[in-house]
């Protein structure tokens, strides 16, 4: 990943800002089963990513789907 950290902050670049995203949206997701909520206004991550990767179900099998989808693409191990 391309990380670069000057003046004291961090930023994620160049081809794996995606990534970065959906390793986000795979917190957000545990956060929701914690029973959290990340904003008010914006879509909750588990419709995120059930309106963009299809994915059917509610948040416990979303999450397993959705973590098998990241290892087949090497994403998180």
């Amino acid at each position: 990943m391309a990380i670069e950290i000057k003046d004291g902050t961090t930023s994620i670049t160049g081809e794996h800002i995606g990534a970065f995203r959906l390793l986000t949206i795979r917190q957000g997701l545990k956060a929701e089963a914690r029973g959290m909520r990340l904003t008010r206004n914006a879509p909750t991550c588990l419709s995120i990513v059930k309106r963009e990767f299809g994915l059917k179900g509610n948040l416990a099998s979303v999450t397993i789907q959705f973590d098998d989808l990241l290892r087949a693409n090497g994403i998180i191990e």
